[in-house]
């Protein structure tokens, strides 16, 4: 199954999406609501917080009163800390019986308000971020829920900022409109993307990106660190690098728009045991392709086969192609990858001359992947006789 992380600042309207997506058949989990279950009366954790905190968090009818706890939790940081070893692994716990419990086929949306502020972003398949602009949200907060503006202000003051939000979106929905105008919104987004990219997942299918050169998009740094983090945590420790590769990884450089990423791993054993995780995490593998094309030694001439062996994956998501090279630690392969991003990152009449190869390419390949590739090949054998000249001055110099 695909988790589906949802998120955004309060009163940005998060619920009329979660709604929209339980109505497709998404399966909730809702921390907020889990968060107010596990301290119910005659929970442990209620009763870990009165032993923490005292009886008077308790209101009359013995719930727990949130502003006599707040007032006593967050005074400091200890007193946070405190709350938090409570309350956390509780709701963590929760979570996960809750997972245990989705149907085989569910797309598991976690309806998490400090996604961002916990970190958790790269272990979802994606994360949905609702938008609102602040004022938006105070006017909303003020009127629906009677909210006064000072309170609101400083709730939405203590949250993540929507530069935070941004760079953890892999979509970014508006609620500037109408409710009307946002439910469809979701409602397309699941339809196009989510029901594919769980279709994808089980069946272990890869989406190829267009064969065609967009201009240079700041946007690809940002989207090539989000799939770094998001296969550092789907491969964790087998992997020993994780980069961003690749002309989109190239400042002002036109590129394919696909991202590429390379993961480095001790060896082609532990690649091929990562097959299963990776696919799992929304990556499958592209059966056939065992190695990169084997260059000459720039000092010696002599071609070894042999270590230019590696794995290749790819995205199973239709809205963001990703292409993913599993290469062993110390191949020239892997090697030549991060020194060649570099060179071109150096050298500007080294970029604009690569970009010209690849217009040429293009035009000829007459939507050919092979034949586009093949063309830039000789111009890549010389690169990498001079990207290892450059890269020796450089420690010269």
């Amino acid at each position: 199954m695909i988790r589906l992380g949802l998120s955004g600042g309060i009163g940005a309207g998060k619920s009329t999406v979660a709604k929209t997506f339980i109505e497709r058949g998404g399966y909730h989990i809702d921390a907020d609501k889990i968060a107010r279950e596990v301290v119910e009366p005659g929970t442990p954790g209620l009763a870990a917080l009165v032993a923490a905190f005292g009886d008077d968090i308790l209101a009359d009818d013995g719930t727990l009163d949130r502003p006599a706890l707040a007032a006593k939790a967050f005074v400091d940081e200890k007193q946070r800390t405190k709350l938090n070893s409570i309350t956390h692994p509780l709701v963590g716990k929760r979570t996960q019986e809750l997972l245990d419990a989705a149907p085989d086929d569910a797309i598991v949306v976690q309806d998490i308000p400090l996604l961002v502020e916990g970190n958790m972003a790269p272990f979802f398949h994606l994360v949905v971020i609702v938008h609102a602009d602040a004022e938006v949200r105070i006017a909303r907060l003020t009127t629906a829920r009677g909210m006064p503006e000072a309170d609101a202000r400083a709730r939405i003051g203590a949250q993540a900022t929507d530069e935070q939000r941004r760079a953890v979106a892999d979509v970014w929905l508006d609620n500037s409109g109408t409710p009307e105008d946002l439910a469809a919104a979701a409602a397309a987004l699941w339809d196009d993307r989510l029901v594919p990219f769980d279709q994808n997942v089980r069946s272990r299918t890869r989406v190829r990106g267009p064969l065609t050169l967009a201009d240079p998009n700041p946007a690809w740094a940002a989207q090539g660190a989000r799939i770094v983090n998001r296969l550092w945590a789907v491969v964790g420790d087998k992997a020993t690098a994780i980069d961003h590769i690749g002309s989109t990884a190239i400042p002002g450089l036109a590129a394919k728009p696909t991202i590429d990423v390379q993961v480095t791993v001790a060896d082609l054993g532990v690649a091929d045991a990562l097959v299963d995780v990776l696919a799992d995490g929304g990556f499958p593998r592209v059966p056939g392709i065992e190695g990169d094309r084997p260059k000459p030694d720039p000092a010696t001439g002599s071609v070894d086969e042999g270590l230019w062996g590696k794995r290749f994956h790819g995205s199973a998501d239709p809205g963001r192609p990703v292409n993913v090279h599993v290469r062993p630690a110390g191949s020239p392969g892997g090697a030549f990858a991060i020194d060649f991003r570099d060179w071109l990152r150096a050298d500007d009449a080294a970029r604009d001359e690569y970009a010209q190869i690849k217009k040429t390419a293009m035009a000829g390949a007459d939507g050919d992947l092979d034949r586009y590739v093949g063309t830039k090949e000789p111009w890549f054998d010389d690169a990498y006789r001079r990207v290892a000249e450059w890269k020796r001055g450089s420690f010269d110099g």
